[in-house]
C-alpha cells in the first residue's frame, strides 16, 4: 500500500492538470468527485478551488465551469489579494496541457481507490481487534464498498425511467443540414449523438456541402465548431458568406460593403457560436479533437454540432498497421465522441480510385480501399 498521503509527490503540473480534468470532464469528476479529498493537495489554492467544485457539485448535482469559479471566488473570497491569487490560480489550471489526460486521471483514480482502501482496512483492523467476530460481513461490505470506488453504471438504465422523456413526439430534437430532400431523409436532420458521412471523389464539393450544413445549423441557433485541414480559412469564411449574402463568391471583393453589412448584421443578432478551425493534416487525433471541444465546453461554449472536413485527415488514436482498420477505428472514435459529448456529427471522406468514376459511391471506396 503507497505510503504517499497525498499528490505532492506527483508535482504542482500533475495538480493543475488533475484539477483541469475536473472541470472538462464532467464523466470523470462524476467518477471521483465522492472520493477526491482537499487534503490530497500541497497549495492551499488548490485545496480551495477543489473545495469549490466539491461544493457546487454537492449543490447541483455538476461541476462548474470556469467562469462559475471566477464568480464564485469574487463572491466569497472579499480580500482583495487573495481573490487575486484564487483567479491567477484558475486561470494556470485552465491553460495547463491536456496531453497525457488518461495517465493524469487514471494515476489520481488509483491514488484515491488506495486511500480509501487504506481507510477501510483500519476499521476493518479495529472490529477484528476487539473480537467482534459477527461483524464479518460488516468488514466484508466495508471492503466491497472502497473496491468499487470509481464504478459507475452509467450505461445501465431502468427502463421504465422517463417516460414523459421517451415519448416526446420529436424525442431526437434533430439539426437540420439545410437541404430540404435530405433533411426529410432523415427525419429532420441529425440528432446529437448522429453521425453522418459525407462521401464523394475528389473535386465534387464536399466541403462547400459540410460549410452549408454547418451554417445551417448556425442559422437555427446552435452552436457549430467546423474542423477543416486542407483548406485556408479564408476560403472557408467566403463559402459562409455566400450562404448568407446569395452573392457569388466572385463577386464578394466588388460588393465588399454589401457584404460587409449583411455579415455585421448576422453577427449583431446571433448569440450562438460558429467556430473555425484549422487543424494539422495527419497529425491529429480523435482524442484531440475530443480535448479541444472540453475545453470549449469548460469555457461555457456547448458545442451542439462538429463539422469535420475531413476525416481521412485524422490518425488513430493508437498505431494500427492494416489501413482500413486504422479508418475504421478513426471513425468508430468520431461516433463515440459524439455520443459522449452529445453533438450531432459531420464528416467528409474521401473516394478512392475507383470512386471517380462511379455514380454512386459505395463504402468499400473510400479512401485507402483501393
Amino acid at each position: 500500500m503507497s505510503k504517499n498521503k497525498n499528490f505532492e509527490y506527483l508535482g504542482s503540473g500533475f495538480q493543475l492538470q488533475l484539477l483541469n480534468q475536473l472541470v472538462v470532464d464532467k464523466d470523470f469528476a462524476r467518477t471521483i468527485i465522492d472520493v477526491i479529498d482537499v487534503n490530497y493537495f500541497e497549495n492551499k489554492y488548490f485545496k480551495l478551488i477543489l473545495q469549490m467544485i466539491k461544493e457546487y457539485h454537492s449543490k447541483y448535482e455538476n461541476v462548474p465551469n470556469y467562469d462559475t469559479l471566477r464568480q464564485i471566488t469574487l463572491s466569497e473570497i472579499t480580500q482583495e489579494s487573495a481573490s487575486k491569487l484564487i483567479i491567477d490560480t484558475i486561470k494556470k489550471i485552465q491553460e495547463s496541457p491536456v496531453d497525457g489526460q488518461e495517465f493524469v486521471q487514471e494515476k489520481a483514480l488509483k491514488f484515491c481507490k488506495q486511500q480509501e482502501l487504506q481507510k477501510v482496512m483500519v476499521k476493518a483492523q479495529k472490529i477484528i481487534d476487539g473480537g467482534e467476530f459477527e461483524n464479518y460481513d460488516k468488514v466484508e461490505q466495508l471492503v466491497r464498498d472502497a473496491l468499487q470506488v470509481g464504478q459507475h453504471d452509467n450505461d445501465m438504465m431502468d427502463v421504465f425511467s422517463d417516460l414523459d422523456e421517451v415519448l416526446e413526439e420529436d424525442y431526437r430534437h434533430p439539426i437540420p443540414m439545410g437541404i430540404p430532400g435530405i433533411d426529410r431523409l432523415l427525419k429532420g436532420g441529425l440528432a446529437k449523438g448522429e453521425i453522418g458521412v459525407v462521401l464523394a471523389p475528389t473535386g465534387v464539393g464536399k466541403t462547400t456541402m459540410l460549410t452549408k450544413i454547418a451554417n445551417s445549423a448556425f442559422n437555427h441557433g446552435y452552436n457549430v465548431l467546423q474542423i477543416f485541414f486542407e483548406d485556408n480559412e479564408k476560403i472557408i469564411k467566403r463559402k459562409h458568406y455566400t450562404l448568407w449574402t446569395k452573392i457569388h463568391p466572385d463577386e464578394l471583393t466588388n460588393r465588399k460593403e454589401e457584404v460587409q453589412a449583411r455579415i455585421r448584421e448576422i453577427e449583431s443578432t446571433m448569440d450562438n457560436k460558429l467556430i473555425l478551425c484549422k487543424m494539422p493534416s495527419d497529425n491529429v487525433t480523435i482524442s484531440q479533437i475530443k480535448n479541444k471541444i472540453r475545453k470549449m465546453i469548460a469555457d461555457g461554449i456547448k458545442i451542439d454540432m462538429v463539422v469535420l472536413d475531413y476525416i481521412d485527415c485524422v490518425i488513430s488514436d493508437r498505431k494500427i498497421e492494416n489501413e482500413w482498420k486504422a479508418e475504421g477505428a478513426v471513425m468508430r472514435g468520431f461516433e463515440s465522441m459524439c455520443h459522449e459529448l452529445d453533438m450531432a456529427g459531420w464528416c467528409g471522406t474521401q473516394g478512392g480510385r475507383s470512386a471517380i468514376s462511379a455514380e454512386v459511391v459505395t463504402t468499400d471506396q473510400m479512401g485507402g480501399v483501393n
